[in-house]
């Protein structure tokens, strides 16, 4: 399950993104445990189409709350990066993506969805699609991410639960982009075989 007080956080700095008309989802463990099957997470992936001018109000908003560091904060504007900020009352990190200005990237945000995360949570927030969650998760497996199996079982766990919902076009076309074609094929088979598993033994 996604852990209360991830969701909390993450609901908070979303809203802030919201108010000052920055473009953003979210990522990462809880996109993908929306889209497939939910696991506890321990942080927060966003990825957010800030600019230099965004850097002020940004910090203003959260630095009651959050560690944040603006000179680091630019140098991700600048170099299309990342950044962190910590949640101070219990250390929760929450990494944000600058959005790069590539055809991928702007057409995944367009592709965002509006969720509730919790039922009695008043508020919806950006989400990436099902298929930017297996896209990104592949990517960084391909990269070598430190948690690669976890990257790979989420991606799994998103195509057994989307399954047919998935937009396979769309799927390739990005995959050739970030260059996981060869990921995207062998996750595909894994998954049809594990459902075709699931099917036999009942």
């Amino acid at each position: 399950m996604i852990l209360p007080d991830p969701i909390r956080i993450t609901e908070l700095v979303a809203r802030v993104f919201e108010q000052l008309g920055i473009h953003y989802y979210i990522a990462g463990s809880i996109a993908s445990s929306l889209h497939g099957i939910p696991r506890a997470t321990y942080d927060v992936d966003i990825v957010a189409d800030m600019k230099l001018e965004h850097v002020g109000p940004f910090v203003k908003s959260l630095k009651s709350d959050f560690y944040i560091d603006s000179e680091m904060i630019e140098d991700a504007i600048i170099n299309s990066s990342m950044f962190n900020i910590v949640y101070l009352e219990t250390m929760f990190k929450i990494d944000i993506f600058v959005s790069k200005e590539d055809e991928f990237s702007n057409t995944a945000m367009t592709r965002s969805q509006r969720y509730k995360l919790l039922d009695e949570s008043s508020d919806e927030i950006s989400v990436a699609s099902a298929e930017d969650v297996i896209l990104h998760k592949l990517y960084w497996f391909r990269i070598g991410d430190k948690v690669a199996e976890r990257q790979w079982a989420d991606t799994i766990g998103v195509l057994q639960v989307m399954n047919k919902d998935l937009d396979l076009d769309y799927l390739h076309k990005g995959a050739n982009m970030l260059g996981v074609k060869d990921l995207l094929e062998q996750a595909l088979n894994e998954a049809k075989l594990i459902q075709n598993t699931i099917v036999d033994d009942d």
